[in-house]
């Protein structure tokens, strides 16, 4: 059954906007890119992952769509199909909306290959710097290249060219909530938040995130070295245009990691001494094992995923650092009492991470939060079990959703009368006291520390909470 995108909204008149005929099928890629036309092949790698996205396969990220759809391309072209990809989630909401007011028939939800081919031409369009006639003009050769869009080149070219006309009415029409997220996610946020946080948060999303990093040693003088910026967390953040992460001073001597600021929160609260044992549940791709064993721990780092602590591997090789990798299930690891620290970072929602990742929003449905919950909690009992009287547990979601943070801790003391929660002072987060709530627990936004707002950027969406085992 070829599924809906997220706002479940019926098409007028019920037919899904046939004037396609039939259904596309999600096996077949759009016809190769003839070499000579140049963007071409950009154009079918980014409409072919957002095809992959919003027809069947929601359990997909992006960035993996995008690896198998680029695939033999220049990186050129790779980072133009990225770029035109990523528009298109972040405004998914206004550009909907845009289409189904200029297509009679409704959206072709049916359709995912006409749907990606028309919101990837409109997000150029809106959201990136493309001229009006390319975006155009090569939306309507990727119809014509394909024999299920083929006879809707007309189609594709009259609605692109009316919102190119209409661009301005279009963009001020936006709403910063609901551009770049689905009505019911929008409306979690209000009640978690209130209207106008939610709306902050919104605004952070549309602004995007910029790239952060964790340094081994000697945070000021990386800073100079890199031109980047020193957050008050200890993170260090470049300046936008700073070029390939992989090209700058330091990477390959492995002196620095990539990782959000709010990312590197929850290790930095553990506290991690020379020689404690620490287990680094769920550790994949690895960020956090890195702080722990720069601390000087014995880490275990624990994951399901192969390929992610494949990663996680050769970045601790090209950092230098060791730990334990351990591929398996995190509630089948049987070593009762063995570590003084437990770091969980639980598989959740991803909601905190639509700036980087705005397909979040458009991949995530209400049932996935309360099947998370759940395998959150058994994963925080079962965490709790691993540590020795006086060790200490910190869990962390990168989630917006309180059932994933607030809610979770709550219920876990409930159950566990032997835990404890070791508030965070301010003093711990630079100063930030507007990122702890007043249960002493942390709550970063996306719109904390200026984003949306002006150019420190914002932070990823995370919850963390530190917890002591008294007996």
């Amino acid at each position: 059954m070829t599924r809906q995108v997220a706002s479940r909204q019926t098409p007028r008149n019920g037919r899904g906007g046939r004037s396609a005929s039939g259904p596309a099928q999600q096996d077949g890629a759009p016809a190769e890119a003839p070499p000579e036309v140049a963007g071409l092949g950009a154009r079918a790698a980014a409409q072919r992952a957002v095809a992959e996205l919003i027809g069947q396969n929601r359990a997909l990220a992006l960035e993996d769509a995008l690896a198998q759809a680029a695939r033999g391309l220049e990186p050129a072209e790779a980072a133009l199909a990225r770029a035109i990809a990523t528009a298109t989630f972040r405004r998914f909401g206004l550009i909907r909306e845009a289409l189904r007011g200029r297509l009679d028939q409704g959206l072709p939800e049916d359709q995912p290959l006409l749907l990606a081919l028309l919101a990837t031409g409109a997000a150029q369009i809106l959201d990136l710097a493309v001229p009006d006639h390319a975006a155009v003009d090569l939306a309507v050769r990727l119809a014509k290249a394909d024999r299920r869009t083929q006879h809707l080149g007309g189609l594709v070219n009259a609605v692109l060219r009316r919102v190119a006309r209409e661009r301005d009415a279009i963009l001020a029409g936006g709403d910063p909530l609901g551009d770049g997220a689905p009505d019911w996610l929008a409306a979690r946020w209000r009640a978690a938040y209130g209207p106008d946080r939610a709306e902050a948060i919104g605004r952070a999303h549309l602004a995007g995130a910029t790239v952060d990093i964790t340094v081994k040693a000697d945070p000021e003088g990386w800073a100079g070295r890199l031109g980047a910026v020193s957050l008050p967390t200890g993170s260090l953040r470049l300046a936008a245009g700073s070029g390939p992460i992989g090209a700058l001073d330091g990477f390959e001597a492995g002196a620095w990691w990539v990782q959000d600021a709010a990312a590197a929160l929850p290790a930095k609260l553990l506290g991690a001494r020379a020689g404690e044992r620490i287990a680094d549940l769920c550790a994949a791709p690895g960020g956090k094992t890195a702080q722990l064993a720069a601390a000087g721990a014995a880490v275990s780092a624990i994951d399901r995923s192969a390929p992610r602590l494949e990663r996680l591997r050769r970045n601790l090789e090209r950092l230098g650092l060791a730990a334990e990798v351990v591929v398996g299930d995190a509630l089948a690891l049987d070593r009762p009492g063995s570590f003084d620290a437990v770091l969980l970072d639980a598989p959740c929602s991803a909601t905190g991470t639509i700036r980087r990742h705005p397909d979040v929003a458009w991949t995530k449905r209400p049932d996935d939060i309360a099947r998370l919950a759940g395998l959150q909690a058994r994963l925080l009992d079962h965490a709790a079990t691993l540590l020795r009287p006086g060790g200490r547990l910190v869990y962390c979601t990168c989630s917006l959703e309180p059932e994933e943070g607030e809610a979770q801790i709550a219920a876990f003391l409930d159950r566990n009368a032997d835990f404890a929660r070791v508030p965070v002072g301010p003093d711990e987060v630079g100063g930030l006291a507007e990122i702890i709530d007043p249960n002493g627990d942390l709550r970063t936004l996306p719109c904390h520390l200026g984003g949306g707002t002006d150019a420190r950027g914002g932070l990823d969406g995370f919850f963390v909470s530190r917890l002591t085992r008294r007996t």
